[in-house]
Parts: structure tokens; sequence; C-alpha cells
């Protein structure tokens, strides 16, 4: 188990009466409960906290009248994922998929698999099912796309990002993503905080599910996955956004944070390729 603190502060400039939805709260299941945790607003101005999607991502709205908004969160957790031998973690036969697994093998908003599924099997589909093929398309998409902050915007799809060849990190991961269900393997998006991550900001990355369990992987290999701290889950990023406006207003200023409290976790190595860490 290892102990992480997280955080974010943003500054806005509101123009005119405007409504927030902020995904940047930690999720909190078994594999990472809360510690303590802060929301506060400046000024004050009163939230209402909601439970959004079939996952219960924690969402906070709010509505503000013109001028400054300062939000500040900060969270303690505990990380306790479960671990296993990326050798041994095969492939879930399809007829043995839970039902509600079954939405992430189908294309999504950013994600089109059902467009990939010859160009997939041509390149993945004689790589031994299981960790190593999910391995070998982070490789791949690693490979293949040159990590450029700035150069895709909110409406860029997986296939928009394979023909430009660069993306950040939302990019990597719905390419990763749209591969995986194009080779019948399931896979969702989730978003976080990242421990090492370089320069330090919300972080997209995502799981796989093999063997009965949800394995987190990063296509962008900017961050060891032991120190991932799920915020929220979705198909791709359309159910994952940190923040959601209606109304204007223009962020001024932020800064994200995540700071591990045991530095000799094995799992934090990013030399470490053999352990398969699910925290779903």
């Amino acid at each position: 188990m290892n102990q992480i603190k997280v955080g974010s502060r943003i500054v806005y400039q509101v123009k005119s009466p405007t409504t927030f939805l902020f995904n940047i709260s930690v999720a909190e299941n078994e594999h990472q409960p809360i510690v303590e945790e802060s929301f506060q607003v400046q000024p004050f101005h009163r939230i209402q906290e909601c439970a959004v999607g079939p996952l219960g991502n924690r969402l906070v709205r709010l509505s503000v009248p013109p001028g400054d908004l300062e939000i500040h969160y900060s969270a303690t957790v505990d990380l306790n994922a479960e671990q296993a031998a990326a050798t041994e973690v095969g492939e879930t036969p399809y007829e043995q998929l839970p039902a509600d697994v079954l939405t992430y093998l189908n294309p999504s908003r950013y994600c089109e698999s059902d467009e990939l599924l010859d160009f997939a099997m041509q390149q993945f589909g004689h790589l031994l099912p299981g960790y190593s093929r999910v391995t070998a398309i982070c490789n791949w998409t690693y490979e293949e796309l040159a990590y450029t902050p700035g150069s895709t915007g909110p409406t860029t799809t997986a296939r928009d990002a394979l023909q430009l060849k660069k993306g950040v990190c939302r990019d990597f991961s719905h390419v990763a993503i749209s591969l995986c269900r194009a080779m019948g393997i399931p896979a969702r998006y989730v978003s976080g905080y990242a421990v090492n991550l370089s320069p330090p900001d919300f972080h997209g990355f995502f799981e796989a599910y093999l063997d009965g369990r949800w394995f987190l992987f990063d296509a962008t290999r900017l961050a060891p996955v032991g120190g991932l701290v799920r915020i929220s889950t979705g198909r791709d990023a359309a159910d994952a956004a940190f923040s959601t406006i209606r109304g204007s207003a223009t962020s001024v200023e932020m800064e994200v944070w995540a700071k591990e409290q045991q530095s000799n976790d094995d799992l934090l190595d990013p030399s470490n390729v053999e352990t398969a860490v699910s925290s779903a």
C-alpha cells in the first residue's frame, strides 16, 4: 500500500452567469480508499455533488455570477492495487465476459474501433493473447505517435490522431482503446492524477479487461501505472472531461499535483514491466 497526496487548483475569469461541472474528485473503491479530502470554492458558492453514469463518477456542479473563481481540491488516498504477474494474465473469452463489460467492446465517440478491425488484426492478430498483446498495442501506439502538447483538440478522435501521428495523453489512450476493442478486448478510458508525471497535469490512461479484471495501462509511458490515481471511468474522454462549462469563463491558471509518500514502492519504478496492476 502507498499513500498518495493529490490535488488541483484552477482559477477562472467568469464573464457571464455560468454553470460548471467539475470532474476532479478522486474515485473511492476498495483499492483506493480516501483518507481525507477537501473541495473549496473561493469566493464561497454552494456546490452540488453528483454521482454520474453507471460507475458513479463523482462530479461537482456549481453556478456562479461573473467575477473571479478559484477551485482548490485536495485528497489523500491509500493505493492498494491488486497485482499479478504480467506473463500469467490472459484474455477473457467473449462468451465469459460479464454483461456490464460488453459495452466496452463497442465503438464510441472518440474510439472508432469498427473502422480499425482489419488493421488491428494485421498488426496484432498473430500475437499471444493476453496482457502481452495489450502491452504490444501500447508499445505500437507509443512508437507511432509523437507526444505533442497542443497538437490536438477536444474533437480529435483516434482515427484523427493516427492520421496526424501525434497527440496528447487522451489521444494515445483513444488509439490504444480502439485497437484493443478491435481485437475483441474490452477497454475503457480512465482520467486521473499521476505520480511522477512531468509536467504535472491531469492525465488520461486506460484499462483493459483481462482474466476477469480491469488492468491499468498508459500508452504514453509518462507515468508508472502503480502511481495512477483514478478520478473517473468511461467509454472515452467524453465520459471523463475534467470540466464542463455552460456559460462564458476562461481558465487563467492551473496547478495539478500527485505526490507519493513512500518513494521505495516497486510499483512506482518505471522499469517494472513484470507486474500487472488492477485498481478497479
